[in-house]
């Protein structure tokens, strides 16, 4: 199927509101169109082949990369986020391509060590702009990658950069319009990405035995009811066996619900095209009123009892020293930092931050040593 096939499909079964690959407004520097490839096809491979999404692999998600082998890493995390994104984008009819393409470069401006590593870098920056993940996945995409002599970024279509900016206000570009939400499939990838890191930070955390699963279930309305439809599903099941089914049966209820309420939505306010989807009085995409409240007591139990727990923040504390002390190793030094970050920045600090941000777990260690750092402690 060539691509104009694929955008004639696109309009043939794709949602009237969904983000159609032929209504792009393009790419900042226009290229000539790939035969076989949408538009957003050819985002998702770039993001793919970038030097700052193979980096991930390498990020820590909530556990230090090198603590152990068998937890997530940001890339592991972005990589089910494209899971859970194309299950959600396959029932509702949106472009699985774009939400393929949101989902794997929405960490890609993470810096090392997770969030401790970010506020860290915020902290940093304080004085000289700041730093977000969220700016900085745009930052990357748009700036620091170099993958063509012609430009800088990977020059990926404008839908797909603006619904990189989580959380900042999204304006219609021709007219100037404020739009009250971004594309649906941007919506989609930021359910989905919360969707995501609560199963499998909840699986990493009875894996690790930081999470006690049976007190969970007692606490837990929304663990509760996935263990007990995984003993009805599995009755000579137990053990840790029985707690990754009860993650994975949470896992599934989430989508579950997150596809029938968002249809819900669809059928009321009845959007005929992507910008009517962005004016609507509510997000179309979400949890229905009973499901949202328990996934939230679910986001409060494990920031209580897993993201604040000292067997996760140690390591945390003494990797986000480090990089805090070669931030200011760097501003008393900055020959060691390479000159295509200063070329693209506005000051010295914002080069060593995008630096810095672009360094793997390991690599943070490495240049610690070459350059005599230590921690304190």
């Amino acid at each position: 199927m060539n691509r104009l096939e694929k955008e004639q499909r696109e309009r043939e079964i794709l949602h009237p509101a969904a983000m159609k690959s032929e209504d792009s407004r393009g790419r900042a520097f226009e290229e000539q169109p790939d035969p076989w490839r949408t538009r957003f096809e050819r985002d998702r491979d770039r993001v793919i082949h970038s030097s700052g999404f193979r980096r991930l692999m390498y990020k820590t998600q909530v556990f230090i990369n090198h603590v152990g082998d068998n937890q997530r890493t940001r890339m592991t995390h972005s990589l089910e986020v494209l899971q859970v994104s194309r299950s959600l984008a396959s029932v509702l009819n949106f472009n699985e391509p774009l939400c393929e393409t949101i989902a794997l470069a929405h960490d890609l401006g993470h810096p090392p060590f997770g969030h401790a590593g970010e506020k860290m870098l915020d902290r940093c920056m304080a004085d000289f702009g700041g730093f977000t993940h969220n700016r900085q996945s745009l930052r990357v995409v748009d700036v620091l990658e170099r993958r063509n002599p012609e430009y800088r970024g990977l020059n990926l279509t404008h839908e797909t950069k603006e619904s990189l900016k989580k959380h900042e206000k999204v304006t219609d570009c021709e007219t100037g319009e404020v739009l009250r939400f971004p594309l649906l499939e941007a919506q989609l990838v930021d359910l989905a990405d919360s969707t995501a890191y609560h199963y499998h930070d909840l699986d990493d955390g009875i894996r690790e035995g930081i999470l006690n699963p049976e007190q969970m279930a007692i606490d837990l309305p929304i663990f509760g009811q996935a263990v007990k439809s995984s003993r009805e599903r599995h009755p000579n099941c137990g053990g840790h066996l029985l707690w990754r089914r009860a993650a994975n049966e949470l896992l599934g209820d989430a989508i579950n619900d997150i596809c029938e309420e968002t249809t819900l939505r669809l059928k009321e306010f009845a959007p005929q095209n992507a910008k009517d989807a962005q004016c609507c009085e509510k997000r179309l995409v979400g949890h229905s009123e009973e499901f949202g409240s328990m996934v939230a007591d679910l986001h409060k139990y494990l920031y209580e009892h897993l993201y604040f727990r000292e067997e996760v923040n140690w390591h945390v504390r003494r990797a986000t020293d480090l990089l805090d002390h070669l931030f200011v190793k760097l501003v008393q030094d900055p020959t060691h930092i390479p000159e295509r970050y200063h070329e693209t920045a506005e000051t010295q600090e914002r080069a060593i931050c995008d630096y810095l941000q672009g360094m793997t777990d390991r690599y943070v260690e490495v240049a610690a040593r070459e350059l005599g750092v230590l921690p304190s402690y």
